[in-house]
């Protein structure tokens, strides 16, 4: 299982991944789910080095996942955080703990096994931009 705490199990509950996918919906729609997602995609493009990481809020080196460049962004100390604690992570950008694993799921599990970190930046910074509702803020920032 990765971080992003999705399994294979849901296979046999149809009804409660439906519930669980309509949170993830309303959280990404929602004031706080946006702001979070505006600043990742700010954070993204204000990135002088157009990589991203998987598996890690931030690496020794710098290196961060999209959660990761919001982190810096928003001047959050990620050193304590564990990237596996999605309900940590989520109070620590205030953003319903769904939210947090649908971008992990997004970040860490969603490109090719040979993916590179250049890719998974391209790749994260077009779904970022897709879940966005205000198209005047993506206008902006193209």
């Amino acid at each position: 299982m990765s971080r992003s705490g999705y399994s294979e199990d849901w296979d046999d509950d149809q009804w409660s991944m439906i519930m669980y996918h309509g949170r993830v919906a309303s959280a990404t729609r929602g004031k706080r789910g946006q702001a979070l997602l505006k600043d990742i995609l700010t954070a993204l493009n204000t990135m002088p080095c157009k990589r991203l990481v998987a598996h890690e809020l931030e690496q020794a080196d710098g290196a961060v996942c999209a959660i990761g460049a919001a982190g810096k962004l928003r001047g959050v100390d990620m050193s304590n955080l564990d990237p596996d604690d999605a309900d940590g992570v989520a109070g620590q950008f205030n953003v319903a703990d769904c939210l947090v694993r649908e971008i992990v799921w997004e970040n860490d599990d969603c490109g090719s096994r040979k993916e590179t970190p250049e890719q998974r930046f391209d790749r994260m910074r077009r779904w970022v931009r897709s879940q966005i509702k205000d198209t005047l803020f993506d206008v902006i920032w193209c």
